[in-house]
């Protein structure tokens, strides 16, 4: 927030371009830059038994400058 920028937990096939738009969409703000993350998801055991969590993608969405998303303001 100090920089304009949100992070988002967005779906994983979602390209830089249709996150760009949904967030201008949505929230009624003008995007600058949009930068993505894909994360794997970790080992976890329970007992013998082991698994994973979901693999899953963070968006870090910068918006420009005297834009502001009133959703986020009294968190």
């Amino acid at each position: 927030e100090m920089h304009n920028q949100l992070a988002f937990e967005v779906d994983r096939r979602a390209n830089k371009i249709e996150i760009k738009k949904a967030v201008e969409r949505i929230f009624k703000v003008q995007v600058d830059d949009v930068r993505t993350m894909n994360y794997q998801g970790k080992k976890k055991r329970l007992g013998r038994n082991e698994g994973r969590r979901r693999h899953w993608k963070k968006a870090v969405v910068t918006l420009k400058p005297g834009q502001k998303i009133e959703f986020f303001e009294g968190v």
